[in-house]
């Protein structure tokens, strides 16, 4: 990827990448300083722009990974995102923001599209995106599931808005409702780690939702995501829902697991799950599968047709539950579960994933 040299991008300001190395971020984990907002702002409108080089793009992704990026400069990072590169396109209805870790999974079944449909198809709508190999896990995302089942993927925004309201569930595709971002995936794998540019592209919201629903390995997170939120100018989430999940994607990890709730002027609150109370009583090893993308889309037709009662079936259940109650559309998890498998003995869920399948690009 071409690049300008730093020097000439003094239309951004005073704070060219290695000035922000030298003096802010780069002298280490325990020393370093956590940039500003407005320094924050001008770094990742340069990188956004071409700016830096190659060297000193990698450096100051590298320094800010070990120094750790706090809800300041995320935040920062999130409106700058917001302005500069997302095409947001929002459908009439209000779905639940799915956004997933854009790296994808790489050893257990990917149960967000089979998830998703169900709450879809039980009047919760239900939006997820994603890119297409993106660094550093290069994992499967909702993407390559999609494609698996026939879903048409490379839509623009607006195609992707009239198949949120057709269907109930939509798919919004990275290279074109954030291309900024995406123009870095050749550089982000040169990294061969996670960079924040993994944490606030999850953030998007293409659809422009009220609620995200998202997945940590660590409490921490979920609550420097919010802190993200509250920090952000541009960002219109008033509800978030997090909870850990398997390899951090947005599926539920089995056992003992802790669920984060957030609403717009309230303190984040949290409580644990036991799975096996809501009929996912497995084991992490019961949902693994040799071929990600295509076993997922042949479980996905399997649970929604009512064709299987075994451990993948338990656990789209219960992911069904915590989408429609993060919509708010069900008081608890006990109402939502019971809601979810209704959806799926009665036909419905069969029903909207054929009428996803069949949606013309």
């Amino acid at each position: 990827m071409s690049t300008i040299s730093e020097s000439e991008g003094e239309e951004y300001g005073e704070w060219p990448l290695k000035r922000l190395m030298s003096e802010v971020v780069g002298s280490g984990p325990k020393s370093a300083e956590d940039m500003t907002a407005a320094q924050a702002t001008e770094a990742f409108e340069r990188i956004l722009g071409g700016a830096p080089e190659d060297t000193t793009l990698g450096a100051f992704w590298l320094a800010n990974r070990w120094k750790k990026n706090v809800p300041e400069e995320l935040g920062a990072f999130l409106d700058v995102m917001d302005r500069e590169s997302v095409v947001r396109a929002a459908p009439d209805c209000d779905p639940v923001d799915c956004g997933a870790n854009y790296d994808g999974k790489g050893r257990s079944a990917l149960l967000g599209v089979a998830a998703g449909v169900v709450a879809a198809s039980a009047g919760t709508p239900v939006v997820v995106h994603s890119g297409d190999r993106v660094p550093s896990g290069n994992g499967v995302a909702y993407k390559h599931v999609l494609d698996e089942l026939g879903v048409e993927t490379d839509l623009d925004p607006e195609a992707s808005a009239r198949m949120t309201d057709d269907v109930g569930f939509g798919f919004y595709y990275q290279p074109s409702f954030n291309p900024g971002v995406h123009a870095l995936l050749e550089r982000r794998n040169e990294m061969g780690v996670r960079t924040f540019v993994n944490t606030v592209e999850t953030l998007a919201n293409p659809a422009d939702a009220d609620v995200h629903l998202g997945s940590f390995y660590h409490l921490a997170f979920a609550k420097k995501i919010v802190e993200t939120v509250r920090e952000s100018e541009e960002a219109t989430v008033s509800r978030v829902l997090m909870f850990q999940g398997m390899e951090g994607y947005d599926d539920v990890r089995p056992g003992s697991t802790t669920v984060a709730e957030w609403n717009e002027g309230d303190d984040l609150a949290d409580f644990t799950v036991e799975t096996a109370e809501y009929g996912m009583d497995v084991e992490n090893e019961d949902l693994q599968v040799e071929d990600v993308a295509a076993d997922s889309a042949a479980i996905t037709e399997a649970v929604l047709a009512g064709e299987r009662d075994d451990a993948f079936a338990d656990a789209v259940a219960l992911n069904a539950a915590l989408r429609l109650y993060a919509a708010e559309d069900v008081a608890d998890l006990e109402e939502g579960l019971e809601v979810a498998r209704d959806a799926i003995e009665t036909g419905a869920a069969a029903e909207t994933l054929a009428d996803l399948q069949a949606f013309p690009a």
